[in-house]
């Protein structure tokens, strides 16, 4: 464990801070409590909170009150935590978790229409980074593992999360969510089945995956996951939505799952696409009244040069494309001018040489996509920090969801579903 020593200042008074490289929940922890400072959430992370404020604050001069030092650095943490773009809203009409979180696209999303966020978790270090610049919460680590687990409260109304595409065991769609052991959706169905057991269920299960899901091992995986739900007494729908449908110049086609108590009677209909003037596309037939986008719209004035590719890779993308042509195959090489309706998908491999999405340029080779142009290509909006290098970025907004898409969903959920 690698321990740095600072000294900094609160309120005039000088402290020795000790900050530990994280091998547990603890900044989690102290970062989830000051969101919930002024509310009753924060009872499931006070004990631990104060325990770690402790050992991370202390007076150059011990003789003083510790007990002092925490209120007074307390007051600066929340100030801290309440100084980002993206707080938690004081009123709010509903509490959420966040699970494989990212950079909190979902998150995003059901702020603005009026969620409270009480736990997140994210493994990926820099993904994390993100999301607290933007948030004030550091989240919490492996969801797999119960020193996690036990900090979910148990009280919210939905869980949402984009968990990852795994294949189950055949042995027969017989046990319910036991069917799923040994993947991550297990864990979400453990969860779920907890909260089950103390008899005050999650009312709405909102999930995202790859369009891939759909037909992955024959079909078997969303099978089990429905039939996993199914048991745990939850109806269910699952549709593959399209970026380019909800305002966004992307071809971008996910997985979208949506699960709620079969006592509620209710019923859900996904929306399928926003037209020109805002509203809901209920129907398939109608998406021929989207809205129209253009790739334009998402362009930054005046892009550095660092971001035109060099000739070397542009020759190398023009000599792969002819060959590939010649053999009468595809080539991930796609270039786009500011007028094309929509570029196709960012992936989290845009990093490497930009091949899926290039934007043409006068008189010069075309060039990548900037990290703000990827943020904005998913939704993101202007003041949401992007604190991480170029490469990290591009794979963040490559995994992130399209926040407009979640949002425009998430809304039916609640006029639907938590009415």
């Amino acid at each position: 464990m690698k321990e740095e020593i600072k000294i900094d200042e609160f309120d005039g008074k000088k402290f020795k801070l000790h900050f530990f490289e994280e091998e547990d929940n603890r900044k989690a922890v102290l970062t989830h409590y000051l969101h919930n400072y002024r509310n009753g959430v924060k009872k499931h992370f006070e004990k631990e909170a104060k325990l770690y404020l402790e050992q991370i604050v202390n007076y150059k001069n011990e003789t003083e009150n510790l007990n002092m030092v925490s209120d007074v650095a307390l007051q600066q943490l929340l100030f801290e935590v309440e100084n980002v773009p993206f707080p938690t809203p004081e009123n709010y009409s509903f509490k959420f978790i966040d699970l494989f979180a990212g950079i909190g696209g979902f998150r995003l999303a059901l702020q603005n229409l009026g969620g409270k966020c009480v736990f997140t978790s994210e493994w990926d270090e820099n993904a994390k980074k993100t999301y607290r610049a933007n948030f004030g919460e550091t989240p919490f680590g492996d969801i797999t593992k119960e020193s996690t687990k036990s900090f979910i409260p148990t009280d919210f109304d939905v869980l949402c999360g984009g968990f990852p595409c795994q294949p189950f065991s055949h042995a027969g769609l017989k046990k319910g969510f036991e069917d799923t052991r040994g993947t991550l959706f297990f864990d979400v169905a453990d969860i779920i089945n907890r909260r089950i057991e103390s008899e005050n269920p999650i009312k709405v299960i909102f999930l995202e995956n790859v369009k891939g899901l759909k037909n992955h091992d024959k079909g078997n995986t969303l099978k089990t996951i429905i039939n996993s739900l199914n048991n745990l007494g939850y109806d269910v729908k699952a549709e593959i939505l399209n970026s380019k449908n909800f305002g966004l110049p992307q071809n971008r086609e996910r997985l979208f799952i949506v699960a709620w108590l079969k006592s509620s009677n209710n019923d859900f209909n996904f929306p399928f696409g926003l037209s020109e003037n805002g509203e809901i596309i209920y129907d398939k037939e109608n998406l021929s009244t989207i809205k129209t986008t253009k790739v334009g719209d998402i362009l930054i004035k005046n892009p550095s040069e660092k971001y035109t590719i060099s000739d070397r890779l542009f020759a190398g993308h023009l000599r792969r494309r002819k060959e590939h042509k010649e053999k009468g195959n595809g080539f991930g090489f796609s270039s786009f001018d500011k007028n094309a309706p929509y570029t196709s998908t960012i992936s989290a491999r845009y990093y490497k040489d930009g091949s899926e999405i290039l934007i043409e340029q006068v008189d010069n080779n075309p060039r990548k996509l900037t990290p703000r142009e990827a943020a904005n290509l998913q939704g993101y909006p202007e003041n949401f920090v992007i604190p991480v290098s170029d490469v990290q970025a591009y794979k963040q907004f490559g995994n992130s969801v399209s926040v407009p898409v979640i949002q425009s969903i998430f809304n039916e959920i609640k006029k639907q579903l938590l009415k």
